[in-house]
């Protein structure tokens, strides 16, 4: 009598070992950017951009009328290539005699990207920290701990950053969240096996509090490059090769404060 335990059939092992939720995530990235870049018209991926990306002074004047001027001013003391701007303060001025407040495009904005460098570098930080959160928590909570990084993102530019007629894209905010969420189980010791069958599956431990992660060294490492990694492109101030566009530090820093606090939440409600 064959006293081997019954197993779950084993699947092969696919080429990319990434829950489907970022598989998806990633296609729908990259295939936004390709349609924008090799089937749309100028005309008409100019007018995506102004419908879908976020610009924190429509957002201001549309608010408050009354900083149309502030938002004029700002324009005119813009420096920098002529022609660029030039379009700035056009733009300015389409903006101050046409204010809408848009609030789609605090989510739509994460959407776009200005450069195949740009979509590429986040794409690659989605699958390595977007990956173990889908498997933890599920697309469901994947999804929504991303949107509510990408929203804390655009808030906190526009607060810091009222004036700007720079249009604000990318996913990074969302993945920043997604990074944070991830740094509070990831870097955990691996919990020493105690008895069970070999093929039964490990409850997954519990999130680190912030004064265990602050007494995890790999933690704090990775915290720390972090915070320098951003505050340096604030400084630089890379485009990521799209002079019309900016990705800012502080959608970084929002999105990550949202995924940090809010995934205690979201795990409290899943346990």
């Amino acid at each position: 009598m064959d006293a081997t335990p019954d197993l779950p059939p084993q699947n092969r092992v696919p080429v990319f070992n990434m829950p489907g939720v970022v598989t998806a995530s990633i296609g729908v990235l990259v295939g936004i950017h390709a349609l924008r870049e090799f089937v749309l018209p100028d005309r008409w991926d100019i007018t995506a951009l102004i419908e879908l990306a976020l610009i924190p002074g429509r957002w201001s004047v549309a608010v408050d009328p009354a900083r149309a001027g502030d938002l004029l001013a700002a324009a005119a003391a813009l420096t920098g290539d002529p022609d660029m701007v030039q379009a700035r303060q056009a733009f300015a001025r389409y903006i101050a005699a046409e204010p809408a407040a848009m609030p789609w495009t605090f989510a739509t904005y994460a959407l776009l990207h200005g450069s195949w460098m740009h979509v590429i570098f986040n794409t690659v930080w989605l699958a390595a920290f977007g990956s173990p959160v889908a498997r933890r928590y599920g697309p469901w909570r994947f999804g929504l701990l991303a949107l509510a990084g990408a929203v804390a993102g655009g808030i906190l530019h526009v607060v810091l950053d009222p004036l700007s007629t720079a249009p604000l894209i990318g996913a990074s905010a969302g993945v920043s969240a997604l990074m944070a969420a991830a740094a509070r189980f990831v870097f955990r010791p691996p919990l020493v096996h105690a008895g069970g069958q070999p093929w039964q599956v490990v409850a997954p431990p519990a999130l680190q509090t912030i004064p265990e992660l602050l007494r995890n060294r790999t933690a704090v490492v990775f915290l720390a490059i972090w915070l320098v990694t951003n505050f340096l492109f604030g400084i630089i101030a890379l485009p990521l090769g799209a002079e019309a566009t900016s990705v800012a530090w502080d959608a970084h820093l929002g999105g990550f404060v949202a995924g940090f606090f809010l995934l205690p939440l979201i795990d409290r409600h899943r346990r």
